[in-house]
């Protein structure tokens, strides 16, 4: 994956409209891809080299290690070989402000800003389940313009552009064709909430409660990383997904957003609110509401009753 990829390879064509925006989505498609690569080195490591994630005044190194089960927020060789592999590429590419998950964040980030997740769903990696993904967006203006999602034990890439378009390609390391991805149909019946497996939440325990007194019910779908859950509301394999936390970061949402608002999703916090990227605290202090656009609106009021308490600390 050294060469420069080509979204003509996998027949990637751009509606005139977001023609502009083509090379920077390349950038990010083979940003995602060479930190996969990167980090799928060590899949099946025994030295990953497991720590505690620094916390504010620690040491950026972390905490030594420790066993995968004494950790709550791990960071690993994984993450950190793909945090380089995607930085080294982007200042040969842009040279423009990355604000990253594994780095310092940028002093300026008043205009384009390379937002990445390098390795979202690290504690799905070190259990090997494969649902970890690799994320890298960028945001122009406080919002969120385009992103690529990589899903590398899936082999499935996904491309947006924010209210443009959106694309998978499975196996994009082959010359594969890309597909239109787009939501269109009816939500499912029940309806389908997908959520974490690994951070379970009382809150969001509480709307499971309210939607399954609904018409229909609601049938819950577990996964890691919120890069697949968004991803799978943009294809059709679930129909809501509410993080009602606040302690989401930026690059945990950027490239997600992209992809499932351009494949007609619709995104916001847990208050209704736009997510803003580029702040002075990355934090997404009211969490996210990904939903199809029929079942947005409807589940809304539901989504802010149970996320109150992140607009009324």
């Amino acid at each position: 994956m050294g060469g420069r990829i080509g979204l003509g390879r996998w027949g990637v064509a751009l509606p005139p409209a977001v023609l502009r925006w083509a090379d920077d989505l390349e950038t990010v498609a083979q940003a995602a891809l060479i930190g996969g690569a990167a980090a799928c080195a060590y899949y099946e490591s025994d030295d990953l080299e497991v720590r505690e994630k620094a916390g504010p005044g620690q040491d950026i190194g972390g905490s030594p290690d420790v066993g995968p089960g004494q950790v709550t927020d791990p960071v690993t060789r994984a993450d950190h070989a793909s945090n380089d592999a995607i930085l080294e590429l982007l200042a040969t590419r842009s040279g423009e402000p990355v604000l990253s998950e594994e780095s310092p964040a940028p002093a300026d980030r008043s205009g384009r800003l390379w937002v990445v997740d390098p390795l979202d769903g690290t504690k799905e990696f070190i259990s090997r389940n494969g649902e970890f993904s690799v994320m890298v967006g960028l945001a122009f203006g406080g919002e969120a313009r385009l992103g690529a999602v990589y899903e590398p034990a899936a082999a499935r890439l996904y491309l947006g552009i924010a209210g443009g378009a959106a694309w998978t390609v499975a196996h994009p390391e082959r010359d594969a064709r890309a597909s239109p991805l787009r939501i269109d149909g009816s939500p499912g019946q029940p309806l389908r909430l997908i959520r974490s497996r690994s951070h379970p939440d009382a809150a969001l325990a509480r709307l499971e409660e309210r939607l399954e007194e609904r018409p229909g019910g609601v049938r819950i779908v577990l996964s890691g990383s919120v890069g697949i859950k968004c991803a799978s509301v943009a294809r059709g394999g679930a129909d809501l997904y509410v993080h009602p936390v606040p302690y989401l970061k930026e690059w945990d949402t950027c490239a997600p957003e992209a992809v499932l608002r351009g494949a007609g999703g619709r995104v916001t916090d847990c208050r209704g609110m736009a997510l803003r990227y580029g702040k002075r605290d990355p934090v997404q202090p009211g969490g996210i509401f990904c939903a199809h656009p029929d079942v947005y609106d409807d589940v809304a009021p539901l989504v802010r009753e149970i996320g109150r308490h992140l607009f009324e600390t």
